[in-house]
């Protein structure tokens, strides 16, 4: 780390000093094309940048870095002009794949710890968390989460930093001219579980290129799901498996038919089926994890919980390409709603 204290740095790779200002010129061609893995503080990148430890959320734990961010591309791959933000713990499995796809990817530390600390008291309230959490705005009275913790602050400093001591990534690009603002027209704002649930909250409120939920969104005790949404509800893609107790509860339909996905096809089994899919929205897999309920709620991610196949490859490679580059303008044919599926669930349960 440099004397002033604020920097990216390569994973297992060169050091990179932190930005003093906005790179503006064109990004060089990559002397060394590679894929780049960098790391940096959110505490260093940005100064305003403070704990909330009524909610667990802290800059440092047992004496190690808690803030540490993410973010990476692969400048060997044609560049789609798209930026993944990961609203999960890192997942380089998943990174890696990304950047195969020609897509930027960040994950950024932001005030998330809330969850299974604050409780629902109405049918908005988890909503409401969400939405501050991610864009910092003064809109719960259960938690406060300025501008800088929020995710939305948190992604401009990364990228702002990562255009200027960056520039072959050519991070610059997800920003405007001068900038002040995030370009979430090139975003794909994507989680997992609890993370996914928060991208679609997010995409409520802010227009994004696409939405990308692995097993989500839940939420089933509340109706934000039915808001007027920014982001158009055919750029929503979800993917769950069948044993994740989101199914067994009726989460997933419930979300899903909330958000208006069911218009744009049915569930497809991706274990019987090829890519588009039949353009759906909804994918689910049946495929054998043991019967293990909670390795069936992690399959859906890249990782060693995720279904393999004879030759060793997982078997959802071709979904995850899907999802997070399949033609948004190509749509399936609208599916009523499933009246199996439970729509009133009981605050709190």
């Amino acid at each position: 780390m440099n004397s002033l204290g604020h920097s990216w740095w390569l994973h297992g790779a060169v050091a990179c000093l932190l930005w003093p200002a906005l790179a503006v010129a064109a990004p060089p061609k990559d002397p060394q094309p590679q894929r780049y893995h960098l790391q940096a503080r959110a505490s260093e990148l940005d100064p305003r940048v403070k704990a909330h430890p009524e909610i667990d959320f802290v800059l440092e734990k047992e004496g190690k870095p808690a803030d540490i961010e993410h973010a990476s591309v692969d400048t060997r791959v044609k560049p789609r002009g798209r930026l993944v933000v990961w609203l999960m713990d890192y997942n380089d499995a998943l990174f890696t794949r990304l950047n195969d796809y020609g897509l930027h990817a960040v994950q950024p530390h932001y005030a998330n710890k809330w969850f299974g600390i604050l409780k629902p008291r109405d049918r908005m309230d988890r909503g409401h968390v969400r939405l501050e959490a991610a864009t910092g705005r003064d809109v719960s009275d259960q938690l406060d989460v300025p501008p800088p913790d929020g995710m939305m602050e948190r992604v401009r400093a990364m990228l702002r930093g990562l255009a200027e001591r960056h520039p072959q990534g050519d991070w610059k690009q997800f920003l405007s001219a001068d900038g002040s603002e995030v370009r979430w027209n090139k975003v794909i704002v994507a989680g997992a579980s609890h993370g996914a649930t928060t991208a679609a909250r997010f995409a409520k409120e802010v227009k994004v290129d696409r939405v990308v939920m692995l097993c989500g969104p839940r939420d089933q005790d509340q109706d934000w799901q039915s808001l007027p949404s920014a982001t158009p509800a055919e750029r929503y893609f979800g993917f769950s498996h069948v044993l994740d107790g989101g199914w067994s509860g009726d989460h997933y339909c419930r979300s899903w038919e909330l958000l208006g996905m069911n218009e744009y096809g049915p569930i497809v089994n991706v274990d019987d089926a090829t890519p588009p899919y039949g353009n759906t929205r909804r994918l689910v897999s049946a495929a054998d994890v043991g019967g293990d309920e909670k390795r069936a709620h992690a399959a859906v991610q890249p990782g060693k919980g995720s279904p393999a196949g004879a030759d060793g490859g997982l078997l959802y490679d071709p979904v995850w390409r899907y999802l997070f580059t399949h033609d948004v303008s190509a749509v399936g044919t609208p599916s009523p709603q499933d009246p199996g599926c439970q729509q009133d669930h009981p605050l709190g349960r």
